[in-house]
């Protein structure tokens, strides 16, 4: 009998199997039909996602060759099922979105300054944009005559420094030390340099005295935003002031940094941006205005649309706030998603869904697809999501649904509402923040219960009824009334910035934990069956793979001058204690570290002189040492020698001789200029690296031959 054959084919059941699956899928997607749509941006996204995280053509051609084989294997299903047209569009659409940035990167990118260069040159400003904060004032310049140079260059001029007369249009003479966009100072920091490639800064410096105007254009003077912020700044003074030109604006340079730093910790920072929250309360201001200043006359209420009319009033007044504060590619995104509820009320249509949602996705990753890399696209459409997605719950739907009840009662609910919708977007947002940023704020959605409403209600609209009525100079009363709620929204974000627990922290975390809190989250927000539920699993996973994600014991900048490490108490130490607050700042918030940087030479560990430090690092039972270089002075190279045998890590920011040779890992300038930052992590024997392993993306200014993860020596001294 055991030879026989089988009774049933397998085949059969394989096939019956695949039949019922499929049966199974095909009916669940009927169900969610109205929602099919919904995931458009996200296989676009999805493709140039891809493009950012691959590392090189070859790889690009892959991802384009992989969708196209989706594409064919659709083909194989059913015709006019739903998961054969579902997986034929993602396919599509992934390797169109691979395709559209790789093509704007061609075409519209500015490749880097090759190397840093002394130089002398003239160019005409394109953009001022002063920052009275720090006491310079930033220019975006065309080089004239200057052939080596990118078509673009931005460049800082101190205060003391600043001509009489400086405009856009007008053409400077300086001297200057140019270098190339600044990548990441160490793994997971803030990479400049990918953003300056897409904006079109080929190179950056500070001018250096004298500075002289060449041309001065006709009509020159101050911008009408220049002008605008500082009549604002002369009504309101200090951190209000700085503020309300923001609102008015987007004009953060005169913002303090105590100030700065409290809106950023309380979770109120996106009130600094102009985003979808200022454009939205300007044209609901504006609407409501015309609407009722219209509906006095009798004679057009009847017999003229009016809601059309005071629609058309608000889309206008968002266009030109877009412009006046500088058409900034997060404005015009909450102007695009604005103009699109706006249609929609116009036909007579829900004024939002996620539809509209997604349309407007759509739109700006097909003219800005480099934005879905940046945490601004990801915080705002993922917050408006949510707050859709929350609107549609029928529980929530019916907590703020008007009724017939009493002041008191309906006032609790709707702070209630605001809340909860609050408190889902701050956790919707976490997993974005601690990316991007290494840190989340935790009591946001109490700071928002009184920030949202006193600036909607009361700061934005009596700042503009304050700037109409200074037309005839009547505008002090409301002016007043501006500079005492901001001072409140000072003292709630400073009051909540202090509290114990209000800021979570993380090393920098890896794109899969990142890429799996976002993937499950959408599941979760763009199906409606309980399928949606089975994205809380990568949710929960991505969140438990940032939570444990381990602290870096070492980390270096990429110039080698930077070095910290991390104390057996928690705290960290830095090599040069004389390190500029930026140097000091991406150490620590990719580190995971929220206090002050010790100096080597304060802590018992190290034992420093003029030219070298020894530190002594204890991680659990094992004992590390490392060497690092003080100063470019000569050291006697059999002292050198010496030193690095006993060293278990040598960091320098020199190149070192052959004859430096540590038990482990040698850090020095060759080695860095192919791996850019290091961060060393000495319990796992792992390096990471700012420059990935043959990335060929077009603003990276030298290729690396060093790997992400190297484990080549860490059998030599692992515990």
């Amino acid at each position: 009998m055991a030879f026989e054959p089988r009774q049933t084919s397998t085949k059969r059941w394989g096939g019956l199997s695949f039949s019922v699956l499929f049966s199974v899928i095909e009916r669940w997607l009927e169900k969610e039909r109205e929602h099919i749509a919904l995931w458009a941006p996200v296989a676009l996204g999805g493709g140039i996602t891809a493009w950012f995280l691959l590392p090189g053509p070859f790889a690009w051609m892959g991802w384009c060759f992989l969708c196209a084989a989706l594409i064919v294997a659709a083909a194989l299903l059913p015709a006019g099922s739903r998961l054969r047209m579902m997986l034929a569009a993602a396919g599509f659409l992934a390797c169109m979105g691979c395709l559209i940035i790789w093509g704007k990167a061609v075409a519209f990118g500015e490749p880097p300054l090759a190397r840093a260069a002394f130089v002398q040159m003239a160019g005409r400003i394109t953009r001022i944009e002063p920052l009275p904060a720090q006491g310079s004032t930033r220019l975006v310049l065309t080089p004239l005559e200057r052939p080596d140079l990118p078509a673009r260059v931005r460049v800082n001029i101190a205060d003391a420094d600043r001509p009489e007369g400086l405009a856009e249009g007008a053409v400077i003479a300086f001297r200057a030390r140019m270098m190339p966009p600044a990548p990441p100072a160490v793994p997971g920091a803030y990479d400049f340099a990918q953003r300056a490639f897409f904006v079109g800064i080929g190179a950056t410096g500070k001018a250096l005295p004298p500075i002289e105007i060449v041309e001065t254009p006709a009509g020159g003077g101050p911008s009408l935003r220049q002008r605008l912020s500082a009549h604002i700044q002369t009504r309101v003074e200090g951190g209000p002031g700085a503020i309300a030109a923001t609102l008015a604006t987007g004009d953060r340079g005169a913002i303090p940094e105590d100030d700065a730093e409290a809106m950023r910790r309380s979770g109120l920072a996106h009130l600094l941006s102009i985003s979808g929250l200022h454009v939205t309360a300007l044209i609901g201001a504006v609407i409501f205005l015309i609407l009722r200043l219209l509906a006095l006359s009798s004679r057009l209420a009847l017999r003229w649309p009016l809601l059309l009319l005071s629609a058309a009033g608000g889309a206008a007044a968002g266009i030109g706030y877009t412009l006046l504060t500088g058409s900034d590619v997060p404005t015009v995104r909450s102007c695009v998603a604005a103009l699109l509820v706006l249609g929609g009320l116009a036909l007579g249509r829900d004024s939002l869904t996620l539809r509209l949602v997604a349309a407007g996705a759509l739109f700006i990753l097909l003219l800005w697809p480099e934005s879905v890399a940046g945490p601004s696209f990801q915080m705002s459409f993922t917050a408006v999501t949510v707050i859709v997605a929350l609107g549609e719950h029928p529980r929530f739907r019916a907590l703020v649904s008007a009724r017939e009840e009493g002041m008191p009662v309906r006032f609790l609910r709707q702070l209630l509402g605001l809340f909860l919708t609050g408190l889902a977007i701050e956790i919707a947002l976490m997993p974005i923040a601690l990316f991007h940023f290494h840190q989340a704020g935790m009591l946001g959605a109490i700071a928002n219960l009184i920030a949202i409403p006193l600036t909607t209600f009361i700061i934005m609209p009596f700042e503009a009824l304050a700037l109409f009525l200074d037309l005839a100079g009547l505008g002090f009363p409301a002016w007043w009334i501006v500079e005492k709620a901001l001072a409140l929204l000072l003292i709630v974000a400073h009051a909540v910035a202090a509290s114990p627990g209000a800021v979570a922290l993380t090393p920098a975390t890896s794109s899969v934990a990142f890429g799996l809190t976002v993937a499950g989250g959408l599941w979760c927000l763009l199906w409606r069956s309980r399928a949606r539920w089975i994205g809380l699993l990568p949710v929960l996973t991505g969140a438990a793979m940032i939570a444990m994600t381990p602290k870096p014991d070492i980390m270096v900048t990429g110039d080698g001058r930077h070095v910290a490490i991390r104390l057996p108490d928690g705290g960290m130490a830095i090599l040069r204690d004389k390190a500029g607050d930026y140097v000091r700042d991406a150490l620590s918030e990719s580190a995971g570290y929220d206090g002050e940087l010790a100096a080597f030479a304060d802590i018992p560990a190290a034992r420093c002189s003029r030219d070298l430090c020894n530190v002594d690092i204890v991680r659990g039972e094992r004992r590390w040492r490392m060497l690092a270089t003080r100063s470019f002075d000569l050291v006697p190279a059999s002292q050198l020698a010496r030193d690095c045998a006993a060293a278990d890590v040598v960091v320098s920011e020199r190149r070192l001789p052959r004859t430096c040779n540590p038990r482990w890992l040698k850090i020095d300038r060759s080695m860095l200029r192919r791996t850019g930052g290091v961060a060393v992590y000495l319990r796992q024997g792992v390096i990471k690296t700012v420059k990935r392993k043959g990335d060929a993306h077009p603003w990276m200014t030298s290729p690396s031959h060093f790997s992400q993860y190297s484990r080549q020596k860490a059998g030599k001294v692992a515990p």
